[in-house]
Formats: C-alpha cells, sequence, structure tokens
C-alpha cells in the first residue's frame, strides 16, 4: 500500500515547512562549513584508497586507522584521537575514558545532574554487578540543576573546588531529562569556571549527538576530551559500529589501555575492513547531520500546529540532533512510536512496544527500523514509560524519509 496522508495533515506539513526557510538555511550554512572542514583535513591528510585496505589478528601497522585517529583529533582541535570499532557504544567508550583518567581516591563531578542511564552502573550509582567507579575506589559526586533546570554554576564552582576532584563530566545532550541541551560556548563557558576553581582537573565532554550540528565543538572551548557514538553523528549513516574520543594525549593513552590492556594501548585493534565505512561516514556527517536537524525541526513545527509542546521549539537555535515532544499519556507515546516505526526502511511492519531495556530503570518503547542497530543517526524515537511522557525523536538520513516518518507519527496521534 503507497503512503497516503488526509488533506488535513497535508496541510498542517506545509503551514509547519513554511515557517522553517530560515532555520533551514542556518541549518544549510553550518553543514557547509563543516563539510569544508572534513574535506580540509582529508586533502591534508593525503586520504588515499590504500588507506581503506583494514587489518586482521592483532591488527598492527593499520594505517588507515591510524590515520583517521589523525584526521579525527585535527577535527576536534586536540593532540590526539582513539576512534575504534572495539568500542560497542558511546557509553563504553565514555566509560574507558573515566577509567583511563581516575584512580582511587579520586572524586568523579557530574556537572548538569546525573548522566545518561546507562553510565549509573558504570559508576556505581545503581547496582549493575561489580565493577564499577565505585567499587575501583572512585568517589562520585553531582552538581544538580538549578530550580529553573539550567547547569548551577555556583555550584560547579564550589563541587571543583576540592583538589580530590581529578575529573569533571559534562553531558552535552539533555539524555532523557527535560533540560535544554548545552551549547558549545555555553560549555566553554563551564570550562573557565572548572579551570579557574582546579586547573588541574580532566574536563570529559559526553559529545553524543552533538557533533557536526555546530561549527566548532567542545575541546575547542576548553574541554580535555570528547567522547561520541560512531553510530550517531560522525558515523554519518555508514559507520557499522565503534566510537571515538578526542582531546589530551594522556587521557586517550589511558582510554586506550582500558579498552585493551595495560601495555597494548592504541598498538592493537584490527579494523576488519571498516575502514573505508568510517571514513566515507565522515565525510558524509554534516550532511547528514543536516538531515536529521532538518528533520527534528520539521518534527517540532508539525507537532506544535497540533497542539503539542516541543523542546526545543521549531525555530530555536540547535545544539544536538535531539527533539523533545511533550504527548502527555503513555497511549500517546505508543501511537508516535507506532507512527515513527511504520515509516522505517526497515522492519515498517514492527510494533513496537515498552520493555525492560537493560541500563533503564522503568520500561522504555523504543521505534527505531534502521540499516544499523541502534544508530541514532537514523530516524528514531524513544521513551521512557514514565511521567511526564515524553518522546526523543533523533536522526533522519535524509529530509524527505524523515518527513515521511513524521507525517506516519502525527497520523496515528490524530487517530488514537
Amino acid at each position: 500500500m503507497s503512503l497516503q496522508f488526509s488533506e488535513e495533515l497535508l496541510t498542517l506539513a506545509r503551514r509547519a515547512e513554511e515557517t522553517l526557510k530560515e532555520q533551514f538555511a542556518r541549518i544549510d550554512a553550518v553543514a557547509e562549513a563543516n563539510t569544508l572542514r572534513v574535506l580540509d583535513a582529508f586533502r591534508q591528510y593525503r586520504v588515499a584508497e590504500s588507506y581503506f585496505a583494514g587489518t586482521t589478528g592483532y591488527g598492527y601497522d593499520d594505517l588507515g586507522r591510524d590515520k583517521l585517529d589523525e584526521i579525527y583529533a585535527h577535527l576536534f582541535g586536540t593532540e590526539d584521537a582513539l576512534v575504534r570499532i572495539g568500542f560497542v557504544n558511546g557509553t563504553h567508550a565514555i566509560s574507558a575514558a573515566l577509567f583511563g583518567c581516575l584512580r582511587p581516591g579520586d572524586v568523579l563531578v557530574s556537572a548538569v545532574g546525573a548522566p545518561y542511564d546507562t553510565l549509573l552502573g558504570v559508576i556505581g550509582v545503581t547496582d549493575k554487578g561489580t565493577g564499577s567507579l565505585k567499587d575501583f575506589g572512585v568517589e562520585y559526586r553531582q552538581v544538580d540543576l538549578t530550580p529553573e533546570n539550567t547547569p548551577d554554576l555556583e555550584g560547579l564552582a564550589q563541587a571543583v573546588s576540592d583538589p580530590k576532584v581529578k575529573a569533571v563530566l559534562i553531558q552535552r545532550s539533555k539524555g532523557y531529562s527535560t533540560r535544554a541541551s548545552l551549547s558549545v560556548d555555553e560549555i566553554g563557558h563551564m570550562c573557565e569556571i572548572i579551570r579557574q576553581h582546579n586547573p588541574n582537573v580532566a574536563i570529559l565532554v559526553d559529545n553524543c549527538y552533538g557533533e557536526f550540528v555546530e561549527e566548532k565543538e567542545p575541546t575547542h572551548v576548553g574541554a580535555d576530551l570528547v567522547v561520541g557514538s560512531l553510530i550517531k553523528n560522525p558515523g554519518g549513516g555508514l559507520a557499522p559500529t565503534g566510537a571515538y574520543l578526542a582531546g589530551r594525549h594522556d587521557l586517550i593513552e589511558g582510554a586506550a589501555m582500558r579498552l585493551t590492556c595495560p601495555g597494548i594501548g592504541k598498538e592493537c585493534g584490527s579494523t576488519l575492513g571498516n575502514n573505508r565505512l568510517l571514513y566515507q561516514g565522515l565525510f558524509m556527517a554534516p550532511h547528514t547531520v543536516a538531515q536529521a536537524l532538518k528533520t527534528a525541526v520539521f518534527g517540532a513545527a508539525l507537532m506544535e500546529q497540533m497542539g503539542y509542546e516541543t523542546e526545543p521549539h521549531s525555530l530555536a537555535p540547535r545544539h544536538d540532533i535531539i527533539q523533545m515532544i511533550h504527548l502527555g499519556n503513555g497511549e500517546g507515546v505508543k501511537a508516535f512510536c507506532r507512527g515513527i516505526q511504520s515509516g522505517a526502511p526497515v522492519d515498517s511492519y514492527v510494533t513496537p512496544e515498552p520493555w525492560d531495556m537493560p541500563g533503564y530503570d522503568c520500561q522504555v518503547i523504543m521505534a527505531a527500523g534502521a540499516f544499523i542497530q541502534g544508530a541514532s543517526i537514523e530516524l528514531s524515537a524513544d521513551a521512557p514509560m514514565r511521567e511526564p511522557y515524553t518522546v526523543y525523536l533523533q536522526g533522519g538520513l535524509t529530509y524527505e524519509s524523515g518527513k515521511a516518518g513524521l507525517m506516519l507519527a502525527a497520523q496515528e496521534l490524530l487517530g488514537h
């Protein structure tokens, strides 16, 4: 059956798009600037077809892997980088970074409240088995948000003044919280405050969902290390798995020793023929991110036309690819996710249902018919099944397909 929409829904979609011309132009301008940055890096590092060969076994002398590290370090303005398919997700990479830079007796501070749910077990806030930072002898503290749901800068200054604080974690994206995602400039201001009160602390930024949304990254404004997943923004929809870290050489080395083992670090790690996808995905990333951003702002505008509250607003500046839509009840969340799933190129016939997903404290519903399992740069929607029943939309390899998925979601909402 071909996709068909009611005249009412088509009218809502046209009205939504009419409001977005300037927003789309801003997104395209950032994509063009970032594409030129990536192209310049590929030219400077003389990317050649021989880089795509890949290795097996131990992975010694993998020129393509090592050059890709250099290109990431160049793009993020850092001393070093670690780009590996051996990371199973962003949480794994952040965990390696934290274990790499912290020692027994050190203190870790989370700067904007609790981090993303899957990191709670890593830190030791929840009992997810042995081997957490807490078990390792690291103390965890967090600076909660203000009553206005914004970063508590005074509280942050006070928290990091303790000389035992050796690392500060800043989560750029909102995760499943209701705060606004952080801009690069806001992160830069936080870095300044942290430096003033603890010059020796390592500032780590969970950069997931934020790469290439702006023309600069957190490491350009004072962060010591950024971490992100390759099946989100920087993989461009082509990377089959993996994650990256970019930052200070000592922090990269520490994380590499955690990924493999002390004494091995970055020297091993075969790429199994995936280098081409990692390079091509990075090259495509600025454009793909722009497609996801256009999908997000259209989704916000369409839902606003239907009377729903959104965060950020469709015309607001963007700092990551995530769009929150407040649906108000569980049935609305399930209807929206059914629509997104039905518009997927893969598994469109599947009906998403809430389930007890590992790493979360409540049931979670996820709609994602992706070419790469769990790829958040492809159109997906997920939500914890708890108040205020907010769905989190992200991704869209092409704006046209993302728009179609959102119209199917709107159609489900109109009919539920």
